[in-house]
């Protein structure tokens, strides 16, 4: 039974503008005339703090990136790992994520000082319905003509190694200190392909895939708090009138305060 002390309720958003966002987002999301908006996040519920979903658009390259783990993350930074989720992609689009073979520090700081870092990562094509585990240190960049879903910890701690000539601040140092700079591990790599599909299942989070109502070990895993995204259709609550459709985000204390019955696809999202 759910707790009716935590009440389900839909998530504010925040539109944040990005310089390699869109200034036209797709349905059901509409933006401001002359915002070019990269991300649109779901503030985290205080049942569920260490947890951030979001949704990203992208015109053009993000930059050359890697992100501390908790314990290499040092005073006022925190660690971050993360996972893409493709809703649509244009046509050749792709994701940047590890190297094509070991590296050196030397060599990676080389290449980010002359910009031929590009050419030393793994551009892995994305096609809606891939999916991608980021662990902590991983060094990534996301392409253009992409629609994600992000789930990562609640940090913002960014080390750019390349930023394609933009003025932003480089952090080559504290980068190189964190990068892993090894290639990206097949296994987490994937794609959607069943009902009920386990995504990630890491030491941070856990993402499912679920095609209508989730079955009963569904309900079971997600008992301590749940984040619903519906990408098809609507959930609704059973005790209030909180109710998600795509482009929204829902906060549950379990599944069983929930009612599926009009919803087609719906992500579903918890700490570890």
């Amino acid at each position: 039974m759910s707790n009716p002390g935590f009440a389900p309720r839909l998530l504010a958003t925040r539109m944040v503008e990005k310089v390699w966002g869109r200034e036209r987002l797709p349905p059901p999301f509409v933006t401001s005339p002359g915002k070019r908006i990269g991300e649109i996040w779901f503030e985290p519920p205080p049942e569920l703090p260490h947890v951030l979903v979001k949704y990203l658009f992208t015109s053009e390259k993000l930059s050359v990136q890697v992100h501390p783990s908790a314990t290499q993350a040092l005073p006022g930074e925190a660690g971050k790992e993360e996972c893409w989720l493709v809703l649509d992609a244009e046509p050749d689009a792709k994701l940047a994520i590890g190297f094509e073979r070991e590296m050196t520090a030397a060599e990676i700081e080389a290449a980010a000082l002359d910009g031929t870092i590009e050419s030393l990562l793994t551009w892995h094509p994305a096609n809606p319905g891939d999916i991608f585990y980021l662990p902590a240190g991983t060094v990534h960049a996301i392409g253009p003509g992409l629609s994600l879903v992000e789930i990562q910890q609640s940090s913002d701690t960014t080390f750019r190694l390349y930023d394609y000539g933009r003025p932003r601040e480089l952090h080559l140092e504290r980068a190189l200190a964190v990068a892993q700079l090894v290639p990206h591990p097949p296994e987490h790599r994937a794609s959607i392909t069943v009902r009920g599909q386990n995504l990630v299942d890491g030491p941070y989070f856990r993402l499912d895939h679920v095609e209508g109502a989730p079955d009963a070990a569904t309900h079971q895993d997600f008992a301590n708090g749940v984040l619903v995204l519906p990408l098809a259709g609507e959930v609704c609550a059973l005790q209030n009138d909180a109710r998600a459709g795509p482009g929204e985000c829902l906060y549950a204390p379990d599944l069983a305060a929930l009612d599926f019955s009009a919803v087609d696809l719906t992500l579903l999202v918890r700490p570890a």
